[in-house]
């Protein structure tokens, strides 16, 4: 039976966390020939103030830019 862990930063929607389970399930299934029944999936959503990288906590960090945006656009803008 796989277990699945999976950790996000930040929050999701919850279409978007059934569509990451379909998703992996569906992997699993294709790639390892496991009943889909058997496959387990849990999402942990981490606060971005409880998590950090290089020193600095993530909630402090400039958020990324979305796709199509300028780069810079998060940077300037603060």
């Amino acid at each position: 039976m796989p277990f699945v862990d999976i950790r996000l930063a930040g929050n999701a929607t919850r279409e978007q966390k059934a569509a990451i389970v379909a998703d992996v399930t569906q992997s699993l299934v294709e790639r390892l020939g496991k009943p889909a029944s058997a496959v387990q999936v849990v999402i942990f959503e981490i606060s971005t103030e409880n998590y950090g990288a290089a020193g600095q906590l993530i909630a402090d960090r400039a958020p990324a830019p979305k796709p199509g945006e300028d780069a810079n656009a998060a940077v300037t803008s603060r």
